[in-house]
């Protein structure tokens, strides 16, 4: 039961807080209602709502489990995708139930389990205090993922936020006049992308520790026309260029360090002022939360804006 509920998890991709509020109340559901359920019966308000994905049914369903804490203030009813979600687990639930397989208690205790699993991952925090230079901002959040990395051992923690910070970047600067796209950290590059984000005739490359087959991607680049962009740390500035050099394209590929790489844009679309900094700011922060959400699946890779005031 729970590997076909984690087989779940991983393709309907619920992670958030209000599709984790849809799965609790859906399950009480299928306890009062019994099963099959049907999907028609769930929905309220001319489809809008998925019915009681309120915060007071998802608080007494944790209440039950000994948790208090909120999960979320409307529930799961003004989420992105509810109803879709609701839709896709109701299906899953039937065939489940229609497989003799089915318990409500233990599909309930799995839930709640990862509600507790969500209010256990802490987030990055991203402090700005306008005393304090972009970049040295920018370098305290990347020491955060690179200290959480080398707890968890193996994970690219630090890659997969520089490539969604710049992600989210690109996406504040170009808004309204170019489309971003965006991908998982862990999904490879395919042949329709020259790089983690291709932009008119240039393909940028986001990578902590650029080695020798990213700089043979970069010579693809040049040789369908494209041109290359390394955004990477301060270490791996100098590996890479070392690497375009003994390939013989130095000159042709632009390497640029990711801390001033954000700050400068930061200040650009800011128009150099303190308060509008702190938009920009804001809105990067948001944006990448955004793409958190849709493409990863750990919650603590989010980001906590804290600012402080001058004084």
């Amino acid at each position: 039961m729970i590997q076909l509920l984690e087989e779940f998890v991983t393709k309907v991709k619920i992670k958030n807080k209000g599709a984790l509020s849809i799965m609790l109340v859906v399950t009480d559901h299928a306890r009062t209602m019994g099963l099959p359920l049907k999907t028609a019966n769930l929905v309220v308000e001319r489809g809008g709502q998925v019915l009681g994905a309120g915060s007071s049914k998802v608080q007494a369903i944790l209440a039950r489990h000994g948790i208090e804490r909120v999960l979320a203030k409307e529930g799961g009813r003004t989420s992105r995708g509810s109803i879709d979600n609701m839709k896709a687990y109701v299906a899953f639930l039937n065939n489940v139930h229609e497989s003799n397989l089915l318990d409500l208690d233990t599909v309930e205790a799995f839930w709640v389990q990862k509600v507790r699993e969500f209010f256990a991952a802490k987030p990055f925090t991203l402090r700005v205090d306008p005393s304090h230079g972009l970049r040295s901002t920018v370098r305290s959040l990347v020491a955060q993922a690179e200290e959480r990395q080398r707890e968890a051992g193996g994970t690219m923690i630090v890659g997969t936020l520089l490539q969604h910070l710049v992600g989210a970047k690109l996406q504040v600067a170009l808004e309204g006049r170019a489309d971003v796209e965006h991908h998982g950290a862990n999904v490879n590059d395919v042949r329709s992308r020259g790089g983690d984000f291709d932009l008119g005739d240039t393909s940028i490359h986001v990578s902590v520790s650029p080695g020798e087959a990213l700089l043979l991607k970069c010579r693809d680049n040049l040789g369908q026309g494209r041109r290359p962009v390394i955004v990477t740390t301060r270490e791996g500035l100098a590996v890479a260029e070392g690497l375009a050099r003994n390939l013989g394209i130095a000159d042709r590929v632009d390497t640029i360090e990711v801390e001033q790489f954000l700050a400068t844009n930061i200040y650009e679309i800011g128009v150099f002022e303190a308060a509008k900094r702190i938009t920009a700011i804001s809105d990067i922060v948001d944006r990448y939360n955004a793409i958190i959400d849709e493409y990863e699946t750990d919650p603590s890779l989010r980001i906590d804006l804290a600012t402080r005031a001058t004084g």
